[in-house]
């Protein structure tokens, strides 16, 4: 008996995760007073171990203590103190899934001002919010890529990449024909003119999973899934261990051992807070599906800079969606679908 085809409506939009207290609506008075919390009760409000309780005191300590000194000093500049005064208030914000759309935008503009204190530029950070009936979705036509890699390089001059360690969000993986989808033997650091007689290419990246087993290992819950099916992190709350990382199985988390470094002139100075805004040492970082673009209506910049048209990308809802008609019309599949967690990227071939 043939095994019956998943299509996208296989994701199972309504299943809604169940708290602890066992409620189902939005009224619940837990999580009325969960969100209201503000910055330093969620700072503190972590499990952790005595070690790393005692570090994030001494550092709220110390970050509080130098702000102090700098406002007291008869020496000290404006500047100065207002460099005190936001890192004293970025250290205690809360989750940016916890604060309300007043404390994004405080958020966003201390951050816009502290980069215009450092390096006398502007940039501009969006806090915009997913929109309604929208949920993205990915194809990928094996058929017409041809390994030119574009793609990967649009996506690390969009999404701020780390040039020194040549962090890559996007893999394209350099198969040879006959072995079917053999990554164990693929390529995908190859250095030769394309395409390569005999082979042919695939790309992975986050695959921005509808279960996302990423989101159940974290433990300071600094990845969570958005509304529009975006897989996000607040670089903020990360803390570096790696978890999601292991639970990850397509390899879709990179880890950033240390500051990422991209030449000023280099830096793309439109930003998403939960997308391509500048990062700290040690944290996870990932295909966001160029939130900072998507939100904006626009194609994620892999797409727009594809040659030969073998990425589609587009609102999942929308039955006119390209993306929609190439699952109702292409025999198309998904990587490691036994393990239910519901990729929202799909393959196929003309």
């Amino acid at each position: 008996m043939n095994k019956e085809i998943k299509k996208w409506f296989s994701l199972n939009l309504g299943n809604k995760k169940q708290s602890n207290c066992g409620c189902s609506g939005s009224n619940c008075n837990e999580h009325d007073i969960e969100t209201k919390k503000d910055g330093i009760a969620q700072v503190f409000d972590v499990d952790m171990n005595r070690r790393q309780a005692f570090k994030k005191i001494t550092a709220g300590f110390m970050i509080g203590a130098g702000a102090v000194s700098t406002s007291c000093s008869v020496v000290s500049g404006d500047e100065s103190k207002e460099k005190s005064q936001i890192e004293w208030e970025e250290y205690f914000k809360g989750n940016y899934k916890l604060m309300t759309d007043e404390e994004k935008d405080k958020t966003v503009n201390r951050l816009v001002r502290s980069y215009e204190l450092r390096v006398g530029k502007k940039i501009n950070i969006s806090s915009k919010n997913a929109v309604n009936d929208v949920l993205f979705g990915y194809a990928f036509n094996i058929s017409k890529c041809q390994g030119y890699m574009d793609c990967v390089n649009a996506c690390v001059e969009e999404n701020n990449q780390d040039r020194a360690s040549e962090m890559q969000y996007i893999r394209i993986h350099e198969m040879e024909d006959g072995k079917g989808l053999n990554f164990g033997e693929a390529d995908d650091t190859y250095y030769h003119e394309v395409p390569a007689q005999g082979h042919f290419y695939m790309g992975t990246q986050c695959f921005h999973c509808d279960n996302p087993p990423c989101v159940e290992v974290c433990p300071v819950q600094a990845t969570w899934k958005e509304k529009d099916g975006i897989v996000v992190i607040d670089y903020d709350w990360c803390i570096g261990c790696r978890y999601c990382m292991a639970a990850c199985p397509y390899d879709g988390r990179r880890f950033n051992w240390s500051t990422p470094q991209i030449p000023e002139e280099e830096v793309n100075k439109d930003q998403h807070y939960l997308g391509n805004r500048l990062r700290k040492k040690g944290v996870m970082e990932k295909c966001t599906f160029c939130i900072q673009r998507s939100r904006e209506g626009k194609n994620p910049a892999c797409v727009e800079a594809c040659p030969t048209g073998s990425r589609i990308f587009g609102n999942l809802l929308d039955p006119n969606s390209e993306i929609r008609w190439v699952l109702a019309n292409k025999k198309v599949f998904r990587l490691k679908e036994d393990l239910g967690t519901e990729p929202k990227f799909w393959y196929f071939m003309d």
